[in-house]
């Protein structure tokens, strides 16, 4: 069974949120270097335009999303058998 500790899926959630920040702000520079292509502008100022706000929090729910999946299936490594390196065992 796999066990699903607190810490993990709150470091996926933070994880989310930060990855999902600067996805935006990668987006938003792409969609801005095409503006004149486009006709179409992504501002950071989010009371000004709707379309940055829905974008950014559909960033940051994907993200946080696709982190917490990842935690979720997959095992720690207590539950593999696997050791722990450390600065300890890297000396022997």
């Amino acid at each position: 069974m796999v066990h699903h500790s607190a810490l993990r899926i709150t470091a996926a959630v933070i994880a989310g949120i930060f990855v999902g920040f600067i996805l935006f702000f990668v987006v938003a520079l792409i969609i801005g270097l095409f503006f004149e292509t486009t006709g179409f502008t992504v501002s950071t100022n989010f009371s000004e335009n709707a379309f940055s706000a829905v974008l950014l929090a559909g960033l940051i729910l994907l993200c946080t999303g696709a982190f917490v999946w990842k935690v979720w299936t997959s095992p720690t490594a207590e539950e593999t058998g696997e050791e722990a390196v450390t600065e300890e065992s890297m000396e022997e």
